[in-house]
């Protein structure tokens, strides 16, 4: 069952209060390797909230190359707010322990450092966290980009042909979800359940909502906290981004085989029909006429044509140039790197 709503505040009733002592402190917890281009509008849009209660900010500082550390060490003298800790593995999900370690307020709020939150975001998530009973409330995704290839991986990524239906990509009514973008939680549910798992490099999200969900928590969706979100910026990095998706994703469908799902085995399906059915082709030109496997890679590259056609409107036609690149290889890395990882545990089986 889902956790009760409790007397935070009064917004069930709609008689919303707005002195701060009839708000819950809310910490917002970071984990952050290289990312000194965004650090500090990711910092700035959680004290700039529009948010009655106390708020603070506890950065997990990865053994980052670039002048991260330094960003952090302005932030935490420009204001008392904002603590770091160190985090040696740079690794997410050992870095969000450690910050949670440092905090001590009943509501935990998870902020990428990729990531600007909308003024209202904590409010609207306090709130919805309240109404429902929810354990945890987080909303959109909402990938944007600067250049035009970030463009076309922004609309890739919130588009279903691109990333699926899940409602933290391509959105939505509110209501119960799998899972949610970052996240508004009830600090007493995430010690109910030990925190994150360390053992998730990737996924840790999607890992920790499962871990809730089995737990008795609901998750909440709310379109109303659509968080900007800015794309890698190379084919290189997306390729990198979506392999380590696909691995994460076999090894916890490996863990909890409940969660196995059509959307989650599309893409290595599709990465494998497209293989075979090239290497039949080419093997038919030279030795015999196969031209049936031809149809899958064709009938993946018609689709890929048609789907960056359907979803290239609004964008500058240089960016639209972009999405018949920017699909395959978001398809082909997520299916490569669930193929990879899988065919890893079929070789250590076999020892």
């Amino acid at each position: 069952m889902p956790y009760p709503p409790d007397a935070m505040s009064d917004s069930a009733q709609g008689t919303t209060s707005d002195t701060s002592e009839d708000w819950p402190a809310v910490s917002a917890v970071l984990t952050v390797l290289n990312e000194e281009p965004h650090l500090r509008e990711a910092v700035c849009s959680v004290l700039a909230q529009d948010y009655p209660g106390e708020i603070e900010v506890v950065i997990a500082l990865g053994p980052s190359r670039d002048k991260t550390d330094a960003v952090a060490a302005e932030l935490v003298a420009a204001d008392p707010r904002v603590k770091c800790v160190p985090n040696p593995s740079g690794r997410t999900p050992e870095g969000l322990n450690k910050a949670l370690a440092l905090t001590g307020s009943s509501i935990v709020a998870r902020v990428d450092g990729h990531a600007e939150l909308p003024p209202h975001y904590l409010r609207v998530a306090v709130e919805a966290m309240q109404r429902t009973g929810a354990v945890n409330v987080g909303g959109l995704m909402w990938a944007e980009g600067r250049t035009d290839f970030e463009r076309a991986v922004a609309r890739a990524m919130t588009s279903r042909f691109g990333v699926g239906n899940a409602p933290f990509h391509v959105g939505g009514g509110e209501g119960s979800v799998d899972t949610v973008y970052l996240g508004v939680f009830r600090r007493e549910a995430l010690q109910a359940v030990g925190g994150y798992d360390e053992a998730f490099t990737r996924a840790q999200d999607w890992e920790m909502n499962y871990r809730l969900r089995r737990n008795g928590g609901l998750i909440w969706f709310t379109p109303e906290l659509r968080v900007s979100y800015r794309p890698r910026g190379t084919l290189k990095a997306l390729a990198r981004q979506y392999f380590n998706y696909g691995r994460w994703r076999a090894e916890v469908m490996r863990q909890y085989p409940d969660t196995a799902s059509l959307r989650y085995l599309a893409p290595p399906t599709a990465l494998a029909g497209v293989t075979v059915g090239t290497v039949a082709g080419l093997v038919g030109i030279a030795v015999h006429p196969l031209l049936w496997g031809w149809l899958l890679p064709v009938g993946y590259v018609a689709g890929v044509i048609a789907g960056s056609v359907a979803t290239s409107s609004q964008l500058p036609w240089r960016a639209a140039l972009w999405l018949p690149v920017v699909y395959p290889t978001m398809h082909g890395s997520w299916g490569s790197g669930f193929i990879a990882t899988v065919m890893r545990y079929i070789r250590r089986g076999r020892r």
